[in-house]
């Protein structure tokens, strides 16, 4: 269930793409975080000085702690992944707190969306098994003796097909729901005023999600460095 009124939607049949703007509102309202996101680092990377400004002061703080939080779960090793990782989160979460603006669509409420980051996670996983330990990498899938091949592989696979499910159905079961709950409100009194608790309760619940995904995401990776310890 959608806002009553998408504007970049309406944008879109304006110039004659009313199927693709009515099947993939998730890619449009993606392009414009996407733009929002470029937009706002071209213009936060200008104004960098030696005397930080009160908006860098806030850019510093908020990617320090990303890479801080991240450097304690997977140690200095992992300090290369904060582009990645630092991505995923500022996208998801712009991502949620999107769909509050009225007119606007959340990403994360497709799962579309939350497959294509939890696909973007799991395999690149499995790069930084690879990068760290080699052809050895495959011991995680067959276990210590060739002979518990059977029992460890199927485990195993299920375990991260799991993690895929995890990482996708959860975010989207969330942003989905909230999206319903406040379309419901937004039809039955208005867009000012009734949705506003939902709203706010909506900021927390945009930065809670995506910080589970960041969470989980990180995780991932520093199991994957160190699975040969």
């Amino acid at each position: 269930m959608e806002h009553p009124y998408l504007f970049f939607v309406k944008l879109f049949e304006s110039i004659g793409l009313e199927h693709f703007a009515h099947n993939y509102p998730h890619v449009i309202y993606s392009w414009v975080v996407m733009a929002i996101l470029i937009i706002f680092s071209m213009l936060a990377a200008r104004g960098i000085s030696m005397i930080p400004t009160k908006r860098q002061n806030l850019i510093e703080i908020i990617i320090s702690g990303i890479e801080d939080f991240m450097v304690d779960i997977t140690g200095e090793e992992g300090r290369w992944l904060l582009p990645l990782v630092a991505t995923v989160f500022i996208y998801i979460f712009s991502s949620n707190l999107i769909g509050l603006v009225p007119g606007f669509f959340p990403p994360t409420a497709s799962l579309n969306t939350t497959l294509s980051c939890a696909l973007t996670v799991v395999v690149f996983t499995h790069f930084i098994g690879i990068k760290y330990h080699g052809i050895k990498y495959i011991k995680h899938f067959t276990g210590p003796v060739w002979w518990m091949i059977p029992i460890i592989f199927p485990i195993e696979l299920i375990g991260h097909l799991a993690r895929i499910l995890s990482l996708s159905f959860r975010l989207f079961g969330n942003m989905m729901g909230h999206e319903m709950v406040l379309a419901i409100l937004f039809g039955l009194a208005g867009m000012f005023f009734a949705p506003l608790p939902i709203m706010a309760l909506g900021v927390f619940v945009a930065l809670v999600q995506a910080f589970v995904f960041f969470l989980l995401s990180i995780m991932y990776f520093s199991g994957a460095m160190a699975h040969a310890h």
